[in-house]
């Protein structure tokens, strides 16, 4: 089974999903996606595999950059894309996809479900 992680090595649910899927004996391809951004399409893919309708599900609305850009809830969803793939610190993390699924480690369990 190919699992791949979204990855930031800052965040302690990120760090805490990666050790969880290393005690289970799986060994994730990992994106360090704020190096490596995925475009608007692996984002729209990764909204799709969460059956995630709404793309803020998928976004820190906290980060100052959701505000500094003028994001609101009546942004246009393929604005908010946009928004993810030009600066990705706004994607949630972490995102685990196995088996054509995706889950958001939040909390770090989640993923066990796609598993």
């Amino acid at each position: 089974m190919t699992v791949t992680l979204w990855h930031n090595p800052r965040c302690s649910k990120s760090r805490q999903t990666l050790a969880l899927l290393e005690e289970r004996g799986i060994s994730p391809t990992v994106r360090h996606y704020l190096d490596d951004a995925p475009d608007a399409e692996e984002i729209r893919a990764a909204l799709a595999a969460l059956g995630f309708e709404d793309p803020r599900k998928l976004m820190r609305t906290k980060e100052a950059v959701y505000r500094d850009l003028g994001l609101t809830s009546e942004t246009d969803p393929d604005a908010l894309v946009a928004a993810m793939a030009a600066h990705p610190v706004l994607i949630e993390r972490p995102v685990v996809f196995a088996q054509g699924k995706a889950a958001l480690g939040r909390p770090p369990e989640a993923v066990l479900a796609i598993l």
